[in-house]
């Protein structure tokens, strides 16, 4: 039989008529998300999905909401070092060791100064001591200048120039003659071999030098002989 119009609104007619004609009920299809029952959500290819599994799925994405949020929170909280045993710890053992190597720098460098100041110290020790030693060295070579200018060779003449010399470059090495009359007679540089009576003094005085004392510094090389003249 001829048709007009649309083909598929044709062939949905016609099927209605063959399954009234046939006696069937029509299928409806509920294609809905939701159940209006259950109010839960249909399994993707139409099905129910299984029971409690809309609330298990809902918990698990609200748990990981909440574990989230906190991880969220605790990494924004910044905790005082000195309200936090995990950090004060170490800060308190850096800050012993950091004062431990402090005093271990103060005690090197107290070591080192001193260590300095001997080093120092002795230099100066060898240095006099080397200088002493060549004074001793040259005193009998004095006590023959002394001798020769006592007996008048040195009044003049090329030797009286070189005697000269050689004392006043012993002088610049700290080298200082002891021969002075008239003092008071002082033990510690000069020795007494003879003792006579003496007019108008007071004290133990000098009267002659035999042989000249030197000194260098503080320090007596040879102490001076001489006669002290003592009181009568």
């Amino acid at each position: 039989m001829p048709h007009h119009g649309n083909e598929e609104e044709h062939n949905a007619s016609a099927g209605q008529q063959n399954a009234h004609g046939n006696g069937q009920e029509p299928v409806i299809r509920d294609n809905r998300k939701v159940d209006p029952v259950t109010g839960q959500a249909r399994h993707p290819e139409g099905g129910h999905a299984a029971p409690g599994a809309g609330s298990q799925a809902g918990a698990a994405d609200s748990d990981g909401d909440a574990l989230a949020q906190a991880e969220e929170i605790l990494n924004g909280v910044d905790v005082p070092a000195e309200d936090s045993v995990a950090q004060g710890a170490p800060a308190a053992a850096g800050n012993a060791e950091a004062a431990e190597l402090r005093n271990d720098l103060l005690r090197l460098q107290a070591e080192y100064v001193n260590y300095r100041k001997r080093v120092e110290r002795d230099r100066a020790v060898a240095g006099e001591m080397a200088v002493i030693g060549v004074l001793n060295s040259l005193l009998p070579v004095l006590d023959d200048v002394d001798a020769a200018r006592q007996h008048g060779d040195l009044a003049d003449g090329p030797f009286a120039a070189i005697a000269t010399k050689l004392e006043n470059a012993l002088k610049t090495y700290g080298l200082v003659r002891i021969n002075e009359t008239g003092v008071e007679f002082d033990p510690t540089i000069h020795e007494a071999l003879i003792q006579q009576p003496g007019e108008d003094i007071e004290v133990d005085t000098v009267s002659q030098v035999l042989r000249s004392g030197y000194k260098s510094g503080d320090r007596v090389l040879r102490a001076a002989q001489v006669i002290v003249a003592v009181p009568a």
